[in-house]
């Protein structure tokens, strides 16, 4: 028999602890025999480890484990904290996270017409630090040639879900045949925030954008806009430190990384943000991104922005695979003694940016400028957060038709909702 290929020493001390009788007598046999061996043939006694090998209790060969490979899938439309915390959740149940993305026509069969189209909701999956591999196109039910497939083919071992409902259009759970096959694992519901919620903040700051310019308009002090309440920044979301230390990396730059800086709002975090701070990373070895806080974004784009709130756009950026930290409430202006306390090496912005029209004379970029670490960067994709919400103003009927819906469920959930002691 060939040399045994052990772990460590330690299964010496686990033959004592589990079998102290026959390891007793082992140790008298070895004893003797290699008295005996020593004695007659001067030879020295055989090394004990290989002696023991034969004896099949003591072998402790090296096992790889078996990596875990868990699924999920979802929509993904109008990406947010609750989508990245609950795929950051499905990742702690398994090794490797594959992420199936619901095709678009699924969609609209389903629940109506997307925002983002199919590219735009890959490149916002595939950009979270959590997930491994994407499945486009992935159907809206688990079925069961799909099922197999996900088994067979990607070698998946659950399947992850919320522990909120998900029903087809005939009232069937979606997740049936998983939970029969008792391969199904649930994660907790993120609380806060939905995407339903999301497109109702963006058709209620549109009207109030709209009222507040038609006021304006006939308004000879010009003022009104001060009694335009902005329904951007209303949220259920309650921000915790805990949040954010799990979506941190919870590591700082090496003694010598260059550092990149880009600052931004980067409300309702989408493909144009993926793909620009994929770039901004690439320039360094650390990314750092300012996140500007709410009075800043409303006073340069207007008081229905931002839609979402400074916390919820931190968790977005916090959850993108490129970026390593995050300053929440950056300055407007980025400053020699900001630069110097960050250490700073390069400052960069994309080339497609909100139009600014409060903007104020000053360049906030003068100083890296100055320095000669300033970089325009450009810009992968021409998405913008206004963008994104005209496609919804666009299809204004359609989308309130369909949170109509949803707004009752969520309604009936917030109603009946119990003490959650979610991850």
């Amino acid at each position: 028999m060939g040399p045994m290929d052990y772990e460590s020493n330690s299964w010496i001390w686990d033959g004592v602890c589990y079998y102290p009788h026959l390891f007793g007598g082992l140790m008298l046999t070895a004893a003797l025999l290699g008295f005996s061996t020593s004695y007659f043939s001067g030879n020295g006694a055989p090394s004990l480890p290989f002696f023991w090998s034969d004896f099949g209790i003591f072998q402790k060969r090296k096992s790889e484990k078996k990596r875990i490979r868990v699924y999920m899938d979802g929509c993904f439309d109008l990406m947010h904290f609750g989508h990245a915390n609950a795929l950051r959740q499905a990742k702690a149940l398994g090794d490797e996270l594959v992420v199936g993305v619901v095709s678009d026509e699924e969609i609209i069969a389903n629940k109506g017409p997307p925002v983002l189209p199919m590219e735009e909701r890959l490149a916002l999956v595939s950009g979270l630090k959590w997930v491994d591999e994407v499945i486009a196109n992935a159907p809206y039910a688990i079925t069961e040639q799909f099922m197999n497939r996900l088994f067979n083919e990607h070698k998946i071992d659950y399947i992850i879900h919320g522990d909120d409902p998900c029903l087809l259009p005939d009232g069937t759970d979606a997740y049936a045949l998983a939970k029969k096959a008792g391969r199904y694992k649930q994660i907790k519901r993120t609380e806060g925030v939905s995407s339903t919620d999301i497109v109702g903040r963006i058709l209620s700051s549109m009207n109030d954008a709209t009222d507040s310019k038609n006021h304006n308009e006939t308004s000879p002090n010009g003022d009104s806009n001060k009694e335009s309440s902005s329904h951007g920044a209303l949220s259920h979301f309650l921000p915790t430190s805990h949040r954010i230390v799990q979506f941190s990396n919870g590591r700082g730059p090496g003694p010598n990384a260059r550092i990149v800086y880009i600052d931004g709002a980067f409300d309702l975090f989408h493909a144009g943000h993926i793909e620009i701070l994929k770039s901004a990373r690439q320039l360094g070895d650390f990314l750092l991104v300012g996140i500007h806080n709410d009075q800043t974004v409303s006073k340069l784009r207007g008081k229905q922005f931002p839609i979402m709130h400074l916390h919820e756009r931190s968790l977005g950026v916090l959850g993108c695979q490129y970026v390593d930290e995050v300053i929440i409430g950056a300055p407007w202006e980025i400053t020699r003694d900001m630069i110097t306390t960050f250490n700073i090496s390069l400052v960069v912005h994309g080339t497609v940016a909100e139009n600014n029209p409060f903007a104020s004379d000053s360049d906030p970029y003068a100083v890296p400028k100055s320095m000669g670490i300033f970089k325009l960067l450009e810009s992968p994709k021409n998405i913008t957060t206004t963008s994104i919400a005209k496609r919804i103003v666009a299809n204004h009927d359609a989308f309130k038709k369909r949170n109509a819906k949803k707004v009752e469920s969520e309604k009936k959930y917030y109603a009946e909702k119990k003490y959650i002691c979610g991850d």
